[in-house]
């Protein structure tokens, strides 16, 4: 099982669970596929906050993921084992190559230690969970996963635990895919797109149960707009409870329910043919 739920021992284990990563084979990384990975504490390059409510956490080391695979075209690699990485959802594979190189790729659904993967740019594979190629060589009706929205850049789409997205068709120098948001999108042919869903499907089960468990990937508490003092928020001050009659917003101001915030001049606009369900009745920003 997955899943564990123990017994409720204490406050935070009553309402908690644990992912167990039973796909998990290989548990130390590959120290020369590691990078040191600093805090920043929700800050941007000129050290202002631009994301509230992070700081903190369990150190952790960066694995290089290997998004674009173009330089191993026709080199098949071998699956040395699935690991864990504290940075994403999704667990990651490390592949050897016949010429000694070893990357790590998003681990994929049903991918087992010993199988070998291959990427192609030319000719069709086989369609098998890893496999990496073009869109215009994948058979339509597939799931895939790390998608490129532009061809060369590296995968965008469909990095995170469980997600995939359906080959639905191919018109010319577009393909038609059917994205986990509910989104019908058009990608470039040429884009390319690993066969299979996003391994660790259950991660999304797992109940944190306390406030300390989200202490450990560095978030912190979050206090309403309406408990603090007029000067740091629109929504504080005043006597009693009261938020001044205004929709709910950013400390900036920024409204944070059915605002929009994409720009209706992006040129990927005419790429969408229907957008994703909350974006099209306005339950979330846009």
């Amino acid at each position: 099982m997955p899943i564990r739920i123990y017994d409720k021992t204490s406050a935070g284990r009553r309402f908690s669970s644990v992912n167990l990563n039973a796909e998990v084979t290989k548990t130390k990384p590959e120290k020369s596929l590691l990078r040191p990975l600093p805090k920043k504490g929700g800050r941007n390059h000129s050290g202002k906050i631009t994301s509230r409510g992070r700081g903190g956490g369990a150190k952790r080391l960066y694995r290089l993921v290997d998004f674009r695979r173009y330089d191993r075209d026709g080199v098949q690699g071998k699956v040395v084992g699935i690991e864990y990485d504290p940075n994403r959802t999704a667990h990651v594979a490390l592949i050897q190559y016949t010429d000694g190189v070893k990357r790590y790729i998003i681990a994929p659904r049903d991918l087992q230690v010993g199988q070998t993967v291959v990427s192609s740019a030319t000719e069709s594979v086989d369609p098998k969970p890893g496999n990496n190629m073009p869109l215009k060589n994948i058979p339509t009706g597939l799931a895939v996963h790390c998608i490129e929205m532009t061809p060369g850049k590296g995968a965008q789409l469909c990095r995170s635990a469980g997600n995939y997205a359906r080959l639905s068709n191919k018109e010319g120098q577009y393909a038609t895919l059917v994205l986990p948001s509910g989104e019908i999108r058009m990608v470039h042919v040429e884009c390319r797109a690993t066969i299979g869903e996003v391994g660790n499907p259950d991660q999304q089960n797992v109940r944190w149960g306390k406030a300390g468990r989200m202490r450990y990937l560095g978030r912190r508490p979050i206090t309403r707009g309406v408990a603090k003092s007029h000067n740091a928020h629109p929504l504080g001050g005043g006597s009693g409870r009261s938020k001044g009659n205004r929709p709910p917003c950013s400390p900036t101001g920024v409204l944070a329910k059915g605002g929009r915030t994409r720009n209706k001049k992006k040129h990927s606009t005419k790429l969408i043919i229907r957008r994703r369900m909350s974006q099209r009745y306005g339950l979330v920003s846009k």
